[in-house]
C-alpha cells in the first residue's frame, strides 16, 4: 500500500510562443495546439499514475502548472484537469494551485479566466525590470507591460509570485542592488531570485563555449548572492530555500514537497513523479516530445519512457540533497523512518568537523546549514553523504 500522507500534482504544458536563450526546460514553440484532445490526454495520464502510485482518493495539497508557458493554455483546458484531478484525489481544504504566466498583455487578458478556472496561485516569469536585460534574456514584454501584468495579477490572485535573474553578464552589484530595491518595493510575499547559469544545450551554453558570453566570476557571483540575501531578509522576504524567498507563511507549498522529498506525481511531456510504493520509491518520466507523449497517452493512457525503484539509500541522498537547499534544513528522523539509522548514509564523524567550523547546525532530529555553509552546499554534500 501506498505511505500515508499527502501527493502533488505536477503538469507539465510544454509549449512556448519563442525559446529563451537560457531556458533548458523541456519546451517547445508550437502555432497550433488542439486543447480539447491535450486536456483529455492529460486526464487519462492522471488516472494512470494515480493507479500506479494507489493516490486515488488520497490527499492531494498542491498542484503546479508549470512549462513551458502554462498561460498559453486554454483556461478550459486548465479547468478541466483541476477538476478532474477533484473526482480523482480529496483536495486539502487549503489545495495551492500554481500556474506560471508569462506578462505579456495577450497571456494577461486570460488571467482572469484562469483565476476561474480554479488557479489560486501565480507565478510570473518577469526576470527583469530593465529593457536592456529584457532584450538580452529573449523576453517578449516590456518591464511596462509586466508591471500592468503584475497588477492585474495581484487584484486576481490572492499569492503571487515573480521570477527574476540576476548576476547577468557586464551587472554591477550596484545595479542588482538598485534593481532589487525596486523589486522589493512591489511588496510581493514570495520571489525566485536566480543567478542566471549555463546549462548545456542552450543558446546562452553555446554563446559561452564560442567565447561570445562570460559570466561574473565566482567570488563576483558570491557578492551577488550575499547582497540578495541580506536585502531580502530586511525587507521581511528572506530565503527560505537557495534562490526563494517569502514572507512567513507564504512559501510555495508545491516546491516544498520536492524540497522534502515528498510524494508527487507527474504527468505531461517530460514530467517525473516520485512516490512511495510497496517499501520502494518509484520515479516515472514521461516522453518528452509533445507529439510522441500524446501518441502513446492516446494508444495506451500513459506516456511513461522510464519508470525506476530505488532503494533506500537512494532516498537518504535525495532527502539530503534537496533539503539542505531548505533554511530549515533535514528532518533526519523522517529520512531514517525510510532509509535506515543515519549511520548508514550520513559521514557523523565529518559532520561534527563541520559543526565545530561554523558550516551545519545539527540536532539529535535535524540538520541544516549556517549562512557560513550554505555557499558551499555541494562540497558539504560531496563530503557527508555515504555511497
Amino acid at each position: 500500500m501506498a505511505t500515508s500522507g499527502a501527493t502533488a500534482l505536477y503538469v507539465h504544458w510544454p509549449f512556448c510562443k519563442a525559446k529563451c536563450p537560457y531556458c533548458d526546460f523541456n519546451s517547445h514553440v508550437s502555432t497550433s495546439v488542439d486543447h480539447p484532445r491535450w486536456a483529455d490526454q492529460l486526464k487519462r495520464e492522471l488516472d494512470h499514475m494515480a493507479a500506479l502510485s494507489e493516490r486515488r482518493g488520497q490527499v492531494l495539497s498542491s498542484i503546479f502548472f508549470g512549462g513551458g508557458t502554462p498561460s498559453l493554455m486554454a483556461p478550459e483546458t486548465m479547468a478541466s484537469v483541476i477538476n478532474h484531478a477533484a473526482e480523482v484525489f480529496h483536495f486539502a481544504p487549503d489545495i495551492e494551485i500554481t500556474m506560471e504566466a508569462n506578462p505579456t498583455s495577450v497571456e494577461a487578458e486570460k488571467l482572469a479566466a484562469f483565476r476561474g478556472s480554479g488557479a489560486n496561485r501565480l507565478s510570473m516569469g518577469i526576470q527583469s525590470l530593465r529593457r536592456e536585460a529584457l532584450a538580452f534574456l529573449g523576453r517578449e514584454h516590456s518591464a511596462d507591460e509586466a508591471m500592468d501584468a503584475l497588477a492585474l495579477a495581484r487584484e486576481l490572485f490572492p499569492r503571487v509570485s515573480a521570477d527574476f535573474i540576476y548576476a547577468r553578464p557586464q551587472q554591477t552589484e550596484a545595479e542588482w542592488q538598485a534593481e532589487l530595491e525596486e523589486i522589493l518595493a512591489l511588496g510581493l510575499d514570495h520571489l525566485s531570485l536566480y543567478q542566471l547559469t549555463l546549462e548545456p544545450g542552450t543558446a546562452f551554453y553555446s554563446q559561452h563555449q564560442r567565447g561570445m558570453l562570460d559570466l561574473p566570476h565566482d567570488d563576483m557571483a558570491r557578492g551577488f548572492y550575499d547582497l540578495t540575501q541580506s536585502l531580502t531578509a530586511a525587507s521581511g522576504c528572506p530565503a527560505y530555500e537557495v534562490s526563494n524567498h517569502a514572507a512567513r507563511g507564504q512559501e510555495s507549498q508545491h516546491n516544498l514537497m520536492y524540497w522534502s522529498a515528498g510524494d508527487w506525481l507527474g504527468i505531461g511531456p517530460g514530467a517525473y513523479g516520485r512516490f512511495w510504493r510497496d517499501g520502494k520509491r518509484v520515479e516515472t518520466r514521461s516522453r518528452r516530445a509533445p507529439q510522441s507523449w500524446l501518441d502513446d497517452v492516446t494508444r495506451q493512457g500513459h506516456a511513461i519512457d522510464q519508470l525506476t525503484h530505488d532503494e533506500p539509500l537512494d532516498y537518504a541522498h535525495e532527502a539530503m540533497m534537496m533539503g539542505l537547499r531548505l533554511t530549515r534544513g533535514v528532518d533526519l528522523t523522517r529520512v531514517e523512518h525510510y532509509a535506515g539509522p543515519r549511520a548508514h548514509w550520513l559521514n557523523l564523524a565529518l559532520l561534527d568537523q563541520l559543526a565545530e567550523d561554523g558550516l551545519i547546525t545539527m540536532t539529535d532530529d535535524h540538520l541544516s546549514l549556517t549562512a557560513k555553509g550554505q555557499p558551499v552546499l555541494n562540497a558539504i554534500l560531496g563530503g557527508v553523504l555515504i555511497t
